[in-house]
């Protein structure tokens, strides 16, 4: 061989290193679950969940306390009386009928499109948090840019399908006008999919007001870019607020998450089964409502998941039971063919510890092995949703596409290959330096880069680095190579002028007189 040759063949091989250990920001497209589904309960079982869910409808009622809401029930030839609505088995499954059984998100950049439902699946982090623990590790209010940050660290992680909404809480802006900072930060600092604000119905129309805006209206009309959530108020209520914005939300055709609050043995009886049958009436009587107006509107069998400390009355997280509900879940929304979102990775840890550890993991796990589809709190809560942590959002983060890996199954591409080289090595050799595995050892397995499998000898040299540790100082590296995703410059403007415009009509009152 000449020594053209051996520098050409030398070159390659070092150009496909370095492009195997670069930094790799690209979002992963929307997972595609290849695993068999978890279903804890045969036939017989589902049957017997969706006839108690009938018979709560139909008999206990559900109270929707919102004048607009009754009179389209009235329209739509519910049973009335006063605020409680008792919804006939059949109406409500031709109102569910009409709902996607999937659909296609359209982002900013459409290279980010993904697809909701059937087997296909979308990480998206964690919102609503009132707390972080910062970049040191400090438990405080968090700000706008704050805000930013977890923006920025959502869009270079490849496992998260979307920039979420209020991560955070940004304490520097008034609670009446910050729904529009927050989705401006949303659109502004990744071009992946995002989620609306449903804080007040008013707050949803200007979330849509900034859609049309972004995308453009006759475009928003026809295509899923946001998702809405509105919880339902368990057991058995949904109110004025929720109502309001999931119908702004409907106007322009935007799918929302309809999600009962459950708090095991709280606000639903204290039995898994009973639980899911409640859950699920309260989920049903939310989708049947999106269809009444716009039937075909994209909905989600939504739910947050949590049991109640019998010693405290504190939510927990990761416990066998949340397991099993969602494994339930899953099964029904199967049943009734339409896309359903959980929770994931939840934690009740004060710090990032082993607890925050396990109890995200055991949730993963069951997750993904549920089939859902829009898996949302994906990375950084803690302490019961009460702060967003910088070091495990990082983690977790990671820990999606270790899971986005397994639920791909197998790959038997190269398999013969593979093969061939159990003969070229033979009993008792080794396969390090052999050339498919030189070729193929980046992509056979996947190598965590935040947790430590090196020697204690080595561990320690490097400075005895904990995973809270390692973590920040990820979050701090990829926060200095981030570059921005640029908003075309007219829309840029226009979405500021709006912004403007709205906060002058939106009295700030006192709010920020409040300490932060």
């Amino acid at each position: 061989m000449t020594a053209t040759a051996t520098r050409s063949r030398s070159g390659g091989r070092l150009a496909r290193r370095a492009k195997r250990t670069a930094p790799q920001f690209d979002m992963l497209p929307g997972l595609t679950n290849a695993l068999p589904l978890t279903e804890v309960m045969d036939a017989a079982q589902v049957e017997k969940i969706d006839n108690a869910s009938m018979h709560i409808l139909e008999n206990v009622g559900v109270q929707f306390r919102d004048p607009i809401a009754l009179e389209d029930w009235k329209k739509a030839g519910a049973k009335v009386v006063g605020e409680m609505v008792y919804l006939d088995r059949g109406l409500v499954r031709e109102l569910i009928a009409t709902i996607p059984s999937d659909f296609t998100y359209h982002a900013r950049n459409p290279a980010n499109n993904v697809r909701l439902g059937g087997k296909h699946s979308v990480f998206v982090p964690m919102t609503g948090a009132p707390f972080l623990r910062d970049l040191d590790d400090v438990r405080r209010n968090p700000l706008l840019e704050d805000l930013a940050m977890f923006h920025k660290l959502s869009h270079m992680s490849p496992a998260l399908h979307s920039s979420a909404h209020h991560i955070v809480e940004p304490y520097d802006h008034p609670i009446s006008q910050r729904h529009l900072r927050i989705t401006y930060s949303s659109m502004k600092y990744s071009d992946k999919m995002f989620m609306g604000m449903t804080t007040s119905p008013k707050n949803a129309e200007d979330v849509m007001d900034m859609c049309a805006i972004l995308f453009g209206e006759e475009f928003l009309m026809n295509n899923p870019v946001t998702t809405g959530n509105c919880n339902g108020n368990s057991p058995l209520v949904w109110d004025e607020t929720m109502l309001g914005a999931m119908r702004a939300f409907g106007a322009r055709r935007q799918p929302v998450l309809c999600s009962p609050f459950v708090l095991g043995g709280a606000n639903t009886p204290a039995s898994v089964a009973a639980s899911v049958a409640q859950l699920n009436a309260e989920a049903l009587s939310g989708l049947a409502y999106t269809q009444i107006r716009n039937p075909g509107t994209p909905a989600i069998y939504g739910h947050y998941l949590s049991t109640v400390s019998m010693k405290s009355g504190a939510p927990m997280a990761g416990t066998p039971e949340i397991s099993l509900m969602n494994f339930m879940i899953g099964q029904m929304a199967r049943h009734y063919d339409v896309p359903w979102r959980t929770s994931n990775t939840l934690g009740g840890a004060k710090t990032f510890d082993a607890q925050a550890g396990y109890e995200s993991a055991t949730t993963l796990s069951a997750v993904i092995h549920s089939g859902a589809n829009y898996i949302w709190h994906s990375a950084g809560w803690n302490e019961a949703g009460m702060h967003c942590s910088v070091a495990k959002f990082i983690v977790d983060a990671e820990q999606c596409a270790m899971a986005y890996r397994m639920a791909e199954g197998p790959k038997w591409d190269g398999f013969d290959d593979a093969i061939s080289a159990v003969g070229d090595i033979g009993p008792g050799g080794h396969y390090l330096g052999h050339p498919h595995t030189q070729e193929n050892f980046q992509t056979a397995y996947f190598m965590p880069e935040l947790f430590d499998n090196n020697s204690i000898e080595q561990w320690t040299a490097e400075g005895e680095k904990e995973i809270t540790q390692r973590a920040l100082e990820r979050a701090r590296k990829m926060l200095s190579e981030y570059e921005e995703p640029k908003l075309d410059e007219a829309k840029n403007d226009e979405l500021l002028e709006y912004i403007a415009r709205r906060e002058r009509e939106i009295p700030a009152a006192d709010e920020l007189n409040q300490t932060y």
